[in-house]
């Protein structure tokens, strides 16, 4: 089934695609819903063999259809080193397993753009979440190779500068946008 709110924090979504982070979340996944799994940069720190172990075989269930939330912020959480090698860790088990990545980053976006390189083009969709940035970043991350999920705030020139087939929304932790001024991609 095609799921239109590609990331959400709310356990109980039966529609969206449920952000599951082994660092923080100790419930076991209803199969009977759709998740994304990864470690959030912001606790990158906390990314021991458990943790990677349980990460790397939730994903590879079939009910885990999206890789993340993963990425870079240079804002909070750990040192860049810390994040960055975690962040590499989830792009490959992403490419290796065809599925989507969902992408958090903050003002990280020419070291996020040059660690996409190699992996040109993208096995599955390398999501940016929650993007709010200016048509120019969403130009240049669109020129990178990458798609963008809008939220309840959004720049609405970024919105309409993004194609179709590379434009997703998300509730995030709150309810999805109805107000979005056009279509949007699914993950299913």
């Amino acid at each position: 089934m095609p799921l239109l709110d590609t990331h959400t924090h709310r356990t109980d979504a039966t529609d969206a695609v449920i952000n599951y982070d082994p660092t923080v979340d100790t419930y076991e996944p209803d199969r009977s819903l759709r998740y994304s799994v990864g470690v959030h940069p912001w606790r990158a720190h906390l990314a021991d063999d458990t943790i990677l172990r349980r990460t790397a075989d939730l994903a590879a269930e079939p009910f885990v259809v999206a890789i993340g939330e993963t990425g870079l912020d240079t804002l909070r959480g750990p040192e860049e080193e810390i994040q960055s090698h975690l962040f590499e860790w989830h792009i490959r088990l992403a490419e290796s397993l065809h599925k989507p990545l969902i992408i958090h980053a903050v003002r990280a976006w020419q070291q996020l753009i040059k660690m996409s390189r190699p992996y040109h083009p993208f096995v599955a969709p390398w999501i940016i979440h929650g993007f709010r940035g200016k048509p120019q970043l969403a130009h240049q991350l669109l020129d990178a190779g990458f798609s963008l999920s809008f939220g309840r705030h959004y720049n609405p020139e970024s919105f309409a500068a993004t194609p179709v087939d590379r434009r997703y929304a998300e509730s995030d932790e709150a309810t999805l946008p109805t107000d979005l001024p056009g279509e949007v991609s699914t993950i299913s």
